[in-house]
């Protein structure tokens, strides 16, 4: 009885390999293993009676209403074709020299990373847009493939992510905890601008290292990322300044104008999402793509991926509830302390099991259902809360990459030639899973890449 709390959560997890839906299994396996506990005498239904308030408290936080509106924003620029127009203008700056496509396509996911934050739109629209023509360049199809995975989900670390919205809301509930627990009775919070402001360099620097890594390989093995011949060059169309302009300053505006707000704490994430969402609207109007046919789809989208997202929520709330009833805070704190070298080994063991977790579980059930499990206990350890924060969000970047449930490789997938193989595309994302832990590794090392600029920004 006393790994109760175990047993449900390994419950849930075969339930979710079964293809059941996520919100119905996180919340369908606690109740039925809170009935179980309650006829064996070892649960509190109590504990069940505070679930009407966590679902009003979700309902009253600002923080959450910033999520459909960010996800608002990226569906409007994806049918603004703001990808197409980014894409032919990096083609034309960089298409020619060996390596350039590859270096287009991952300056565009992380333009579009900071205008979106939507990792399978993203995907899908390079998929579609760019495979052709590397492949028709000769680009080698597993360079091409994990190109595209990789760059389409630098969403989920750059500035504005649904995934640092979620976290932020997460961690700050988890940070309260924990100085509770240590007997701080007036408890500092973390907001979503923290997150954002943590979040830059370390998305910057995975950038750069995509970069350094395609340079590399366009220089040692330039067959496989070959410069164009002088016959396809004219492929390439070149663009004048002024149309180079025309594609890159709206996004750019609309990026600045959404996190410079918000870092420089003249918005709220919320208030930012609606400046997001308006400047969406009007940079549609202005590529002329904005109608009521538009209109329609981009609410309709919105609100599927809003409504799963808050099922999900809600159904995680149901869990973390049951499993506190089964004492399970308590076992997870007491497994962590007793792990060898202390603070280091418990952060190397989550870290290691979100990292394993990320191979059949989405991003929003880790955050949703493990993060409130052992961020209290991490964070009453003395680590820096936007450092942990940053540290999970790269580390659930890599679960999209990771076979065979990246989900990053099943959008490549639905939209790729029947050429490319499922192997090749698990191949071409290999490097790139490997960059990212050495990134990862880089910011355990010296969190200061993570910690300088909002202490910087907020002192």
């Amino acid at each position: 009885m006393d790994y109760m709390a175990f047993y449900m959560f390994a419950a849930v997890c075969l339930v979710l390999l079964s293809g059941f839906p996520v919100a119905f299994t996180l919340a369908g396996t606690s109740l039925g293993f809170a009935l179980l506990g309650y006829y064996l005498e070892v649960f509190d239904d109590a504990f069940l009676m505070a679930i009407p308030n966590r679902l009003y408290g979700l309902m009253m936080n600002e923080t959450l209403i910033a999520v459909p509106l960010f996800i608002f924003m990226g569906v409007m620029l994806e049918k603004a074709r703001v990808a197409e127009h980014l894409l032919e203008s990096m083609a034309s700056l960089f298409g020619r020299m060996p390596g350039g496509l590859g270096i287009s396509v991952t300056l565009v996911g992380m333009l579009l990373a900071a205008s979106t934050g939507i990792v399978g739109a993203t995907v899908v629209t390079m998929g579609l847009l760019a495979l052709p023509s590397m492949m028709k360049r000769g680009y080698d199809p597993c360079i091409s493939t994990g190109t595209i995975c990789a760059s389409g989900t630098l969403g989920q670390i750059i500035p504005p992510s649904i995934v640092l919205i979620l976290l932020g809301d997460v961690l700050s509930s988890a940070y309260q905890q924990a100085q509770l627990d240590m007997g701080i009775f007036s408890p500092e919070t973390i907001s979503v601008g923290d997150l954002f402001a943590g979040a830059l360099i370390p998305g910057l620097l995975l950038v750069g290292l995509y970069l350094a890594y395609l340079i590399g390989i366009a220089i040692i093995q330039p067959q496989r990322m070959p410069s164009l011949a002088p016959k396809a060059k004219d492929d390439i169309p070149e663009k004048s300044i002024g149309q180079l302009l025309k594609s890159l300053l709206p996004p750019l505006f609309l990026i600045v104008s959404v996190l410079g707000s918000i870092i420089g704490g003249i918005a709220t994430p919320t208030e930012a999402a609606s400046v997001g969402a308006m400047g969406a609207i009007l940079l549609a109007a202005i590529q002329k793509e904005l109608n009521l046919s538009t209109v329609k789809n981009v609410a309709q989208d919105t609100t599927r991926v809003t409504s799963m997202v808050f099922l999900i929520l809600i159904g995680a709330s149901v869990f973390s509830l049951v499993f506190r009833g089964f004492e399970g805070d308590e076992l997870v704190h007491e497994l962590l302390s007793d792990l060898p070298g202390g603070v280091f080994g418990a952060m190397l063991v989550v870290m290691l099991v979100m990292f394993l977790l990320g191979f059949v579980l989405d991003f929003i059930e880790i955050t949703f259902v493990v993060v409130p499990i052992v961020g209290p206990v991490l964070l009453a350890m003395g680590l820096d809360p936007i450092w942990l924060g940053i540290m999970i969000a790269i580390n659930l970047q890599t679960s999209f990459l990771t076979p065979p449930f990246g989900f990053a490789l099943f959008y490549l997938r639905g939209v790729a030639p029947k050429s490319i193989s499922t192997k090749q595309i698990y191949r071409g994302v290999m490097p790139f899973i490997v960059i990212q832990l050495i990134a990862l590794a880089t910011i355990a090392y010296w969190p200061e890449l993570v910690t300088w600029l909002p202490g910087i920004i907020y002192s």
